[in-house]
């Protein structure tokens, strides 16, 4: 059974009609084609009016989505199961809230890395709910450096909500295996592209967040801090977190007007969570437009290019 939001609770009674209207054309065999194409239209418009004015913290809320799909779904789709996860920092351990290998995008190799969630209870405390320890970073470190060695390009896949803050994971250099990465991935030679398919939160994101095209879904967020957090620390309450959301600049349109990402994927009306199938399409559609133009650029070029763009993000004249 679909899972809706507060704010799409309109959609939810209109779906139910259009149910009990199949049903009934089913048991009482009627023609229900008026009615149906009524309450459809209905429901496009109604779609269309919710998904059009959507608030910060609204978008918050769909990135968040139970139904909507996570890093290893997009990346078997995209690859079409020829998905070969590999494992470990070769230090520690295999961290399994990052996850990644090489795959397949219509004959072409590419390494995808990114943060996993669980779709259960049991798979959330697997994957450690999506945050990544430092051996997580580490490991993606060492794939990108793997796919440099073989020339194959990087999509990352961004959704946490941050890096792990746990005490281990500081003892064992949460911060020092973060800026490592931002590090390297300036320099790696190979074309990188990072899309947030989620949340986009503070360090845990940055870690496998450098690239040469950083792009949005629509309903994601990118921050420094998650309005939850912000809202406690601000007003040492959760119940401000819908003014933090809309004070942090956190959406999709908000960060390319800063032009701190190059682009924004637009989703299916309605919202990634209710079109799987659509929204992989769109993805995998950009994937393979970005990695050709990236293609036509030496590396050093794209290096430098890379470096220039973050070093100038902020900057004021």
């Amino acid at each position: 059974m679909a899972t809706f939001l507060d704010f799409e609770e309109p959609l939810k009674a209109l779906e139910d009609q259009i149910a009990k209207a199949k049903e009934i054309a089913k048991d009482a065999e009627l023609d229900m084609t008026d009615k149906l194409k009524e309450l459809e239209g209905k429901l496009a418009k109604k779609t269309e009016e919710i998904f059009s004015n959507l608030t910060p913290w609204q978008r918050v809320q769909l990135s968040r989505h139970p139904e909507r799909p996570y890093t290893l779904a997009y990346i078997n789709a995209i690859t079409n199961g020829t998905f070969q996860e590999l494992h470990g920092d070769r230090n520690v351990k295999d961290d399994k809230a990052m996850v990644g290998g090489f795959g397949l995008v219509d004959g072409n190799t590419v390494m995808f890395i990114g943060q996993q969630k669980g779709m259960n209870t049991k798979m959330r405390q697997y994957r450690n709910f999506g945050m990544a320890n430092p051996e997580g970073y580490r490991k993606a470190l060492r794939l990108m450096k793997l796919a440099e060695k073989f020339n194959k390009p990087i999509v990352t896949l961004i959704d946490t909500p941050g890096a792990f803050p746990g005490l281990e994971a500081e003892e064992r250099g949460q911060g020092e295996a973060i800026a490592r990465n931002i590090y390297e991935m300036m320099n790696i030679k190979v074309p990188i592209i990072c899309i947030i398919i989620g949340e986009g939160a503070s360090g845990g994101a940055l870690g496998i967040g450098v690239g040469d095209k950083v792009l949005m879904l629509e309903n994601t967020w990118y921050s420094v801090i998650s309005p939850e957090s912000c809202s406690s620390i601000l007003w040492r309450s959760w119940d401000y977190k819908e003014i933090a959301a809309e004070a942090l600049k956190l959406t999709s349109e908000d960060m390319k007007k800063l032009k701190l990402i190059d682009g924004i994927i637009k989703e299916p009306l309605g919202g990634a969570h209710r079109h799987h199938e659509e929204t992989y399409s769109i993805v995998k559609r950009e994937i393979k437009r970005q990695i050709t133009l990236l293609n036509k650029l030496k590396p050093e070029e794209r290096c430098a290019k890379r470096i220039d763009k973050f070093c100038n993000m902020g900057v004021t004249k």
